[in-house]
């Protein structure tokens, strides 16, 4: 085994990447269109699937860091797109939810984002991406078993 590391061939490294270009992708449209950057989408594509989310319960779910995710919800309650209020089953936590306006640039961005989703996959056939999805899956439970990503 040589102990050289070759980058272009190490899957972590590749996975960045590619992910790292995907998103820049769709989160150049968004920040033109709408002025917020990719954690505040995360944020918000979070909070409009499950409105009344914590902040701490938004980050284990997108394996963001805690600092990225305060960042984009301050970001986002100053932008008038997301409202942060005590949460009913504990006083210490914030519930965080769609403005009337996140909400419309959530059904906005939508659309968009499942646009840019099916151009990427436009190239692979049903059973690739089938593959892509079962392969992701087992790669992501490897990475961290006692964690549902999906």
């Amino acid at each position: 085994m040589s102990d050289i590391l070759r980058l272009r061939a190490y899957l972590p490294y590749r996975l960045s990447i590619l992910s790292n270009t995907v998103s820049r992708k769709i989160a150049d449209l968004y920040d033109r269109e709408f002025g917020i950057n990719i954690w505040q989408w995360r944020v918000m594509a979070i909070v409009g699937e499950q409105p009344e989310i914590s902040a701490t319960e938004l980050a284990q779910r997108t394996a963001m860091d805690k600092v990225a995710v305060s960042r984009a919800v301050a970001g986002l309650v100053e932008l008038g797109y997301l409202d942060r209020t005590p949460s009913k089953q504990d006083a210490r936590r914030s519930a965080l939810t769609l403005t009337k306006i996140g909400h419309s640039i959530y059904n906005q961005i939508v659309p968009l984002a499942r646009q840019a989703e099916e151009d990427l996959l436009e190239d692979l056939s049903d059973k690739d991406a089938a593959d892509l999805e079962r392969l992701m899956e087992k790669l992501a439970k490897s990475a961290e078993p006692e964690r549902d990503l999906w």
